[in-house]
């Protein structure tokens, strides 16, 4: 199974990735994480040019297009093993959600692999600032209102469950158990 993780910077999706594979393993399930972009030597490449000073302006996020592209095919083996559940950190809807125009991001991601289940970590914008202030250009809240818009409109796409990212770190993970738990056939209402 294959289940990604989105929504806007600071909505937790690195903690509650972690915390939703310890209690994978421990219900018996063979997992693996991956982070968008990747370690590899394009995904090095990309944050790079997302901290430039630069990185919003129209040709640099469609170069970051075409590249996030690059870097999620490299990865594309890993997400085809049926063997393991796959958590991932983003995917191509981050790409849609993020940069523009979105019909050519749509292109450039045709091959891209689509999520079993996509979980949206939705946090409010106020609290996004407040928690990524000074990490990129990307945190100001005229951008990220923008991009969290974006995010519900996609989501309607595929195969998903919204979860309030604004409650506290335990809640947020038994939600997210309750969601993930009846696609592996896990009693949902066993879950604390």
């Amino acid at each position: 199974m294959y289940i990604v993780f989105e929504g806007i910077d600071g909505a937790g999706k690195s903690t509650q990735i972690q915390m939703l594979k310890e209690w994978l393993e421990a219900n018996g399930f063979r997992v693996e994480t991956l982070v968008e972009p990747t370690d590899s030597e394009v995904g090095k490449l990309i944050r790079r040019i997302l901290q430039r000073h630069d990185a919003q302006t129209d040709s640099v996020q469609k170069t970051l297009g075409l590249l996030f592209a690059a870097d999620r095919m490299l990865i594309m083996d890993k997400l085809n093993d049926e063997s393991k559940i796959i958590l991932s950190d983003r995917s191509f809807i981050s790409s849609l959600a993020y940069q523009e125009p979105a019909e050519w991001i749509e292109v450039l991601n045709r091959y891209a692999k689509k999520p079993d289940l996509l979980l949206l970590l939705d946090l409010d914008v106020k609290k996004s600032v407040a928690r990524t202030s000074g990490e990129d250009t990307f945190e100001n809240e005229e951008f990220l209102t923008k991009v969290k818009a974006n995010y519900l409109d996609l989501v309607e796409k595929y195969e998903h469950q919204i979860i309030d990212a604004n409650n506290g770190v335990n809640k947020v993970s038994s939600d997210i158990k309750k969601a993930v738990a009846p696609y592996l056939g896990i009693c949902p209402d066993c879950i604390r």
